[in-house]
């Protein structure tokens, strides 16, 4: 009898451990799962940078994120807003370069920036907007036309310090109700600075932009942000690398219309100070790499209204962009006159895009496609000098991208512009997505890059 007891009892206790994980889900684990950390591992033999994944890589720890689209508050990620995209990280590193590898799910490959197509009701050539459109009742009635991009931020010399716990935050202003420097430039002249900033307390002067610009908040705070861009360097095989700083601080940067952005290719720097109020600075050009608008202005048959076309054509072409190399040798048509009818001329011959479709929207929907031929917006050239500093290389499998890219561990950098991981020490960092889109993407914060000693 105590025996059974006994029994009956042990059972009680099993039964009701048992009903008790099962039910409430009280599962202990010692197991921890990272997060945040991306080991680095080091390695003696480099990975080649061409998209496909060695089996050297199968060494490097996986780190899965999962980047999603922020809601800022001010209405700039409408329409992608809680967006996700499940992403893998891995990184080497050797005596001198550091190595990654980025794999995430993509439905599609988005490499048309604002494609020109040609609207034959109005007879009129336009630009496709890079990004989703909603009308006032949120319904979408035209899809966008970005890239498919990623970027990783890094806090440069530990310069910014809110970046060890906010990385990309740290230099995201979202929430500034920018003055409208549009409408208040013009005032300044008539009244005068002092009595100007009376007048921009009014919300009369104030405009809460969906602008998300992103600038330091300190003179000497430098972040080092990496741009994956199809149409910056992408087909030259490299990464763009960016900067982002102070811009002047807050005098300047919350004017919109002003130099409202701490965002700068690699090699630019403050040449000097603008002699007229906000007293903006006044940064270098290099108008050589990177890419530039394809777009010019004409006057319909030749003395009628100013119009937007295309500055050059590959008549025919389906590729996505046209690169400098394609206008140098003459692949590429300059165009020299437009008719009223839309039709293009070049030196050569015509472009109608009247016969047929391929230029032209093809449905009434928001998301009907342009047709099979394609007039980029954007002109392609190699990326130089710094700011061609790390190669990368991407494959798109179908469902979704294979990102291989490298950077030496410290570049020749001297203008503080460039993380160095020379160090091996601890790197916060943050890694963004975008998925078709201009300004929208998702973030992940709060990483941290370690290197396996």
């Amino acid at each position: 009898m105590k025996i059974l007891k006994i029994v009956s009892l042990f059972c009680f206790v099993v039964l009701f451990f048992i009903y008790c994980t099962k039910t409430d889900q009280v599962v202990v684990s010692t197991a921890t799962k990272n997060s945040t950390d991306l080991l680095a591992y080091k390695t003696t033999t480099a990975p080649t940078i061409d998209g496909v994944i060695d089996a050297l890589w199968a060494n490097a720890t996986k780190l899965d994120i999962t980047p999603a689209v922020p809601d800022p508050g001010n209405g700039l990620f409408t329409g992608y807003i809680g967006d996700n995209y499940p992403t893998t990280l891995r990184s080497m590193y050797d005596d001198q370069y550091i190595y990654f590898l980025a794999e995430y799910a993509d439905k599609d490959q988005s490499q048309k920036v604002s494609p020109w197509y040609f609207n034959p009701t109005t007879k009129l050539w336009a630009k496709e907007g890079s990004s989703r459109i909603y009308d006032a009742n949120g319904v979408l009635t035209r899809e966008g036309y970005g890239e498919d991009k990623i970027a990783m931020l890094w806090n440069i010399d530990n310069s910014t310090p809110k970046f060890i716990t906010q990385t990309c935050y740290a230099s995201c202003h979202v929430f500034t109700p920018y003055y409208d420097y549009t409408t208040v430039g013009t005032l300044v002249a008539k009244v005068g600075k002092t009595a100007l900033d009376s007048l921009v307390t009014s919300p009369t002067y104030k405009s809460n932009a969906a602008s998300g610009n992103h600038y330091t908040n300190g003179p000497n705070e430098k972040i080092d942000m990496w741009w994956m861009q199809p149409s910056k360097g992408l087909s030259y095989g490299k990464m763009d690398d960016n900067y982002q700083d102070y811009a002047g601080g807050q005098a300047i940067t919350n004017l919109t219309g002003g130099n409202a952005n701490g965002r700068h290719v690699d090699d630019l720097k403050v040449g000097s100070t603008a002699t007229v109020w906000p007293f903006r600075p006044v940064y270098t050009t290099d108008a050589t790499q990177g890419s530039f608008a394809n777009t010019q202005n004409l006057k319909l048959d030749g003395t009628g209204a100013s119009v937007a076309v295309p500055l050059y054509v590959i008549p025919g072409s389906t590729n996505n962009y046209i690169n400098i190399a394609d206008t140098a040798s003459g692949t590429a048509k300059k165009v020299t006159a437009v008719s009223s009818t839309g039709v293009l001329t070049y030196v050569g011959g015509t472009l109608d895009p009247n016969v047929g479709t391929d230029y032209q929207r093809l449905g009434t929907s928001a998301t009907s496609e342009i047709g099979t031929k394609c007039v980029p917006s954007v002109i392609s050239s190699p990326l130089k000098n710094g700011r061609a500093d790390i190669d990368c290389f991407t494959i798109y499998t179908g469902t979704g991208y294979i990102i291989e890219y490298k950077r030496k561990l410290k570049t020749s950098d001297v203008l503080k512009q460039d993380i160095d991981f020379s160090s091996l020490q601890d790197q916060p960092f943050g890694f963004a997505v975008w998925d078709r889109s201009n300004y929208q993407h998702a973030i992940q914060p709060n990483l941290i890059l370690k290197f396996q000693k």
